[in-house]
């Protein structure tokens, strides 16, 4: 029997805006606040745009490019996308009927994200003779994706794109791992020549493996452009509210989605994006058709489907149609492309009632555009924060008559001392608010190579340095990476197992931990099981069964690494250097303690992921209620006040300003508001705007800790 701990009439996370600003009071050449914060930058070689999905960023980059092409008289404008869904984000635009000088045009045969095909390598190479002939043309914009754009610098030469301004959308698809991130590789090479203008522009600037998505040095030659979520609301003209809620249930989770309108986690009167889980996530049932089936049985009575859309029309109990978009059943590909197409026909973008609910797996996330969806409904915990916010995002559009929105993450109740879950709950929520924020928050992760391997660039290795013959730790300051040497580890080899050993080894050990019959042996039959037993012949075996197509060698090499990881997270506020021995009986370890815990620790254990939130010392927890046999965390409101406290706890974390400074600072920043009519913002591409800003969040945070320094002192003496 599952059971709902999280009511509907409480979400864990509000975010509530006053307006302040009027979204129809855009400037004489037609920008939003956002789109003019950028528009003012437009001179800028490198340019990044860090700012919500919906905000206007491919607009912003229009009237930008426009300007580039128009007045600065660079040749022409090369936009990537990571896929081609994304490119219709492009289309054009009559600009020029709001004010600007210009109208944004694409030729149809220069938006190669329209081709048809497959979208394998062999077909994204077959579009590089495309770019080569616009290159050589007079026509000025050109839409591609990713891929296309990789390999045309590959084939054509950096040189090719001189003069040009090169836009990377969702650029956090970027790393400064160039041996990881090719993409990452090209644009540092593009730096380096000088001879192309940048735009980079993203809706989460932060990767979901840890990894920078710019180096330090390449980072400072960016002209930053900063609009967080917060900003965004308060000038949309119909969405004023975004609820975050964490709903938590026993059981199935199928058994937890009702048609109930006063229900929590699923109420059909709202236009909502389901997530099903991955089926390698403990939350599935490991059949996505079946748990499709059930959501839509739970929804109503099955009718038919609409032969045009290919749309499920389910009758709901109270006798209202339903129309589905199924985008989990991929069995008949002429039925998902007749779905996927129209999701995506602009005819309907402003028709409130051309679908009702969307059901889906892997799709639905980046960069899909409903801007009717008021929830979001997530089932499963996801270790990517740029997962999450991503799918976030998909819930903050603007549209007429929509003026709350909600996002729901429907986890399995987390078996852990409720005082532990309600801190990771809190960290969470802090993390949530830094994102939205645009802050990074997910901590360094490891890079572990054998003994003898030779020190890395950039690593700092102590007082003694590098040290042959012994197994080595250096930090990267400017990155903010580990390096840990490990005698007799063997360095992953393939690019495919390098992108195993850094993304997937926090769900592998999750797998590892859902295993029963590994559970079994490493709990009830301790005495019989040996350690090694457990870590290279069970462990293995999931690992074989995860990965088939790798080989033997290769399945070895990514055990190693997930025990490595595993260890080296839990310890990382040691860095005790450790032969992988002890990592596997640590790993041995950890599955006793979570068997016993009911191997149910992701959400609370995902939490040691995030960097810089545990030392802000910000309560988003109102209580805790219990609820049958669980409980509910439910959090404070998140206003404009508790925004501020957030940014400014940041602020002066990363500055570290003492209170004659601040004072100071608080000073120029008063004589700046009565100049310029505002006070000074911290997302001011000015370095001297943002110290000011600094300064009176530094300031106000100071007198806050001596009033309640007072008023604790006053408490004891009576």
């Amino acid at each position: 029997m599952s059971t709902i701990v999280s009511p509907i009439s409480k979400p864990a996370l509000s975010i509530t805006v006053g307006n302040t600003t009027n979204p129809d009071s855009g400037n004489a050449q037609g920008m939003r606040l956002m789109q003019a914060r950028v528009y003012e930058q437009r001179h800028a070689q490198y340019l990044l745009i860090k700012s919500p999905p919906a905000s206007g960023k491919s607009r912003a980059l229009m009237f930008v490019a426009l300007d580039k092409l128009h007045r600065q008289k660079l040749k022409q404008v090369i936009i990537a996308v990571p896929e081609r869904s994304i490119g219709s984000s492009f289309a054009d635009e009559p600009l020029s009927q709001y004010g600007f000088d210009w109208d944004w045009r694409v030729n149809p045969r220069w938006n190669l994200c329209n081709e048809q095909d497959d979208g394998d390598s062999s077909s994204e190479r077959s579009k590089v003779k495309a770019v080569g002939r616009f290159l050589r043309s007079s026509d000025q914009v050109l839409v591609c994706t990713h891929a296309t754009f990789r390999f045309a610098i590959d084939e054509l030469g950096i040189e090719a794109f001189d003069d040009r301004l090169i836009a990377i959308d969702e650029f956090h698809h970027v790393s400064s791992d160039v041996d990881k991130n090719r993409l990452g590789l090209l644009l540092q090479q593009l730096i380096a020549r000088s001879r192309s203008h940048l735009i980079a522009m993203t809706g989460s600037y932060f990767r979901g493996d840890g990894d920078p998505v710019l180096s330090v040095q390449d980072e400072a030659r960016f002209t930053h452009v900063t609009y967080s979520y917060y900003e965004q609301l308060n000038a949309y003209r119909w969405l004023k509210s975004l609820d975050i809620c964490h709903a938590f249930y026993n059981g199935v989770y199928l058994d937890s989605l009702k048609n109930d309108e006063n229900d929590s986690v699923l109420a059909p009167s709202l236009k909502t994006i389901i997530h099903i889980p991955s089926i390698n996530a403990r939350e599935s049932t490991g059949d996505k058709l079946a748990e499709r089936s059930r959501i839509l049985d739970m929804l109503g009575t099955w009718e038919s489907a609409d032969p045009s859309t290919g749309f499920e029309l389910v009758r709901t109990p109270q006798g209202r149609l339903l129309k589905v978009a199924d985008l989990v059943d991929d069995s008949i590909p002429a039925r998902r492309a007749k779905v996927l197409n129209a999701l995506k026909d602009p005819a309907h973008k402003n028709d409130r009632d051309h679908v009702d609910i969307i059901i889906a797996l892997g799709m639905a996330k980046e960069g899909f555009d409903w801007i009717w969806c008021e929830h979001a409904l997530t089932i499963g915990y996801r270790s990517s924060m740029t997962e999450l916010v991503q799918i976030i995002g998909r819930a903050t559009r603007d549209a007429p008559g929509k003026k709350r929105a909600r996002f729901t993450n429907l986890l399995a109740e987390p078996s852990a001392d409720q005082g532990v879950v309600a801190e990771a709950v809190n960290d969470t929520l802090k993390a949530i608010s830094l994102c939205l924020l645009m802050e990074q928050v997910m901590a360094p992760k490891f890079s572990f190579t054998p003994k003898n391997a030779g020190p890395q660039e950039g690593f700092d290795y102590g007082k003694n340095g590098y040290q042959p013959g012994q197994c080595n730790e250096g930090f990267n300051k400017a990155t903010g990476q580990y390096h840990i040497e490990i005698n007799g580890l063997v360095p992953p080899a393939s690019p495919e197992v390098q992108r195993i050993c850094r993304e997937d080894l926090n769900d592998l050990y999750v797998a590892v931990l859902q295993d029963k019959d590994l559970m079994a042996r490493a709990v009830f039959d301790q005495a019989n099981t040996l350690p090694q037993e457990t870590n290279l012949l069970h462990i293995g075996r999931i690992i074989r069964e995860r990965y088939p197509n790798q080989t033997p060698e290769e399945h070895e090499t990514i055990r190693q690494h997930m025990l490595a990881s595993c260890f080296f997270s839990r310890q990382q506020a040691s860095l005790t250097l450790t032969h992988e021995q002890q990592a596997q009986n640590e790993l041995a370890a950890d599955i006793k303690t979570d068997e016993q815990r009911h191997a149910n620790t992701a959400f609370v254990d995902g939490t040691r992921r995030f960097l810089r939130v545990q030392d802000l010392d910000i309560d988003l927890i109102d209580s805790i209620n219990p609820f049958d046999t669980a409980y509910a965390i439910l959090a404070r409101t998140l206003d404009a006040g508790t925004l501020n406290q957030i940014q400014a706890s940041v602020a002066t974390k990363r500055a570290s300003i003492p209170e004659d400074e601040a004072r100071e600072l608080t000073k120029r920043a008063l004589a700046f508001k009565t100049d310029n009519g505002r006070p000074p913002s911290i997302h001011s591409p000015d370095p001297w705007e943002q110290r000011m800003a600094q300064g009176m969040m530094a300031l106000a945070r100071i007198l806050a800790k001596t009033k309640a320094a007072r008023q604790q002192e006053a408490s004891q003496h009576g």
